[in-house]
């Protein structure tokens, strides 16, 4: 490339001809130098590079904090105490249209348990916006599961309230499909598999309900999440066994409920609530 090629492109491309100071075919760059271009100061390149690098160092933190900062209540609902819906002898709890515990269900060290086919359970209050975390334990081909936001106006707690469903997914006869195998939102959504301890072992629970969004929670691990009264909840509820019962899922508030109508052993633990504001 000859000369004139260099001087065109220099100016085509950059805007700068060898009579500007800061010519490309310049020998010694000035910001290298110990002398400026007349009228302009400009600092050495290692200078420079230093004050660049303490501009960097002194607005990082500030941006780190910033993304860093706890959400406030505008966008995070506040939440309240932690509260134990179990203690080692005693439990808040008592059977569905009953005034005490149906005969069956006993509470031993902190364990909420039975051992064969007992009435279900209900919380003895109510709650509408909650997260529920609770440990148990199924027997082998065992059936269980938890209600959330039931009321007693009809003949059976899951006329009305979502379950998440407790299931052997190995052994018992529900596990044909997802749609009703353990952590599933019972009939409606299905929970992924390999998640669940062995039979015989301790599943943590955890059950978060913000007015219509519904969270399905086991060892960690978020199984699904669905909204309540939406077209697609809808839907499904049309195209379920729930369509007969018109008051399904309807409630924004109401009992927790544990399930013991079914065969095997089952027991509860570590129960506790707080609720969402």
């Amino acid at each position: 490339m000859g000369d004139k090629q260099v001087r065109r492109c220099a100016q085509d491309d950059y805007g700068i001809t060898p009579r500007n100071p800061l010519s490309l075919r310049r020998s010694k760059p000035y910001y290298g130098g110990t002398s400026s271009p007349p009228g302009i100061f400009v600092l050495p390149v290692r200078l420079f590079a230093r004050f660049a690098t303490l501009g960097v160092a002194l607005i990082a933190p500030l941006t780190l904090a910033a993304q860093g900062k706890p959400a406030s209540s505008a966008t995070a609902p506040a939440t309240g105490k932690w509260r134990a819906l179990i203690s080692a002898t005693s439990a808040p709890w008592r059977g569905y249209k009953e005034k005490g515990m149906p005969a069956g269900w006993t509470v031993k060290d902190g364990v909420l348990s039975k051992e064969k086919p007992v009435g279900d359970i209900i919380s003895n209050e109510q709650f509408g916006d909650f997260e529920l975390e609770i440990e148990w334990r199924i027997s082998s081909g065992g059936n269980s599961g938890i209600f959330y936001r039931g009321t007693e106006d009809e003949e059976k707690i899951y006329w009305t309230a979502p379950e998440y469903q407790l299931l052997d997914d190995e052994k018992a006869e529900d596990n044909k499909t997802r749609l009703t195998c353990a952590g599933a939102a019972y009939g409606l959504y299905p929970s992924p598999a390999g998640h669940l301890k062995p039979v015989g072992e301790w599943n943590a629970t955890r059950i978060i309900a913000k007015g219509a969004h519904v969270e399905h929670w086991v060892n960690g691990f978020k199984l699904l999440e669905y909204e309540l009264w939406s077209p697609d909840w809808e839907a499904k509820v049309k195209a379920s066994k729930f369509v007969e019962w018109k008051k399904y899922g309807r409630a924004k508030s109401g009992h927790l409920a544990l399930q013991g109508d079914h065969d095997g052993a089952l027991a509860f633990r570590k129960i506790r609530i707080r609720e969402l504001k």
